[in-house]
């Protein structure tokens, strides 16, 4: 009798449906939602079973969302435009409107945040400000969660010089002008001291989901990547996050890369 009703639950548990989980692609700064198209990433993750879903534009009116034509997979990616040089508040709010909308359209299924670089820290602000239902976790991949001495760099860079300033904006062309329109979100990325955004973020309760590091290794460097530091990469350095992540260490540059897409379904099918 036993044996039977044990063979009945095993059956039940074996043709019942998986759950679906859905993936939101968030990029870094100068990044843009095509990022994850352009570095390959998202065929990648096609490949292995996650299909693409649709791209949101962030905007002054609200997230605008571009479909993509699905076959029928359970797994699902979006991505997301955000306004880079916004500062991380900025942008978390910004995030707040498109996980809404995401989680209209696919209220049973868990939804799994990605962020590269920065974005990674603004989906934490999402978590800690929001307390949003429904999500199963988030991977992060070169993000400066301790922060970056670049930011520093990038403020002194674009701080105003008297007459210099116009050099600088026509030797530095495009580039100066995101870093001198970034100034907010350049603060909000410098290494954690009191009255600062990372100061408190970090020491901030954090949702219990899982949680996972994607560290960059420069192959020129023993210490992170050229823009952020391997111990800021780690999550397990914010306070608030000691010993909840997992670590994964890829030999790579600050970039992402097609490889990203097998260490996230990696990650992921560990969970």
């Amino acid at each position: 009798m036993k044996v039977r009703r044990l063979f009945f639950l095993l059956l039940i548990f074996i043709s019942a449906p998986a759950q679906a989980d859905i993936m939101l692609l968030i990029h870094g700064f100068l990044g843009h939602a095509f990022s994850w198209e352009k570095s390959g990433i998202n065929i990648e993750l096609q490949r292995l079973g996650w299909q693409r879903a649709g791209t949101f534009e962030g905007g002054p009116y609200g997230p605008q969302l571009l479909v993509t034509p699905q076959n029928g997979a359970k797994n699902l990616v979006y991505t997301a435009t955000l306004p880079f040089e916004a500062p991380v508040m900025v942008q978390a709010d910004i995030l707040k409107n498109i996980i809404d909308i995401i989680q209209q359209q696919h209220p049973d299924e868990q939804l799994i945040l990605v962020g590269h670089s920065a974005g990674g820290v603004v989906a934490r602000m999402l978590l800690v400000r929001y307390q949003s239902k429904n999500i199963k976790g988030l991977i992060t991949i070169a993000s400066p969660h301790v922060g970056t001495a670049k930011a520093d760099q990038a403020l002194d860079i674009t701080a105003n010089h008297g007459p210099f300033n116009i050099v600088k904006h026509v030797i530095g062309g495009d580039d100066y002008d995101a870093l001198k329109h970034s100034r907010g979100l350049m603060h909000d990325l410098m290494y954690p001291k009191p009255g600062n955004l990372l100061y408190w973020l970090n020491s901030q309760p954090h949702p219990d989901i899982h949680y996972a590091s994607i560290i960059r290794l420069d192959k020129d460097r023993e210490n992170g990547d050229k823009y952020v530091p391997a111990f800021s990469q780690n999550m397990n350095n914010v306070p608030a996050l000691f010993g909840r992540s997992s670590v994964l260490i890829t030999p790579a540059s600050h970039s992402l890369a097609p490889q990203d897409a097998s260490t996230i379904v990696s990650i992921i099918a560990h969970w």
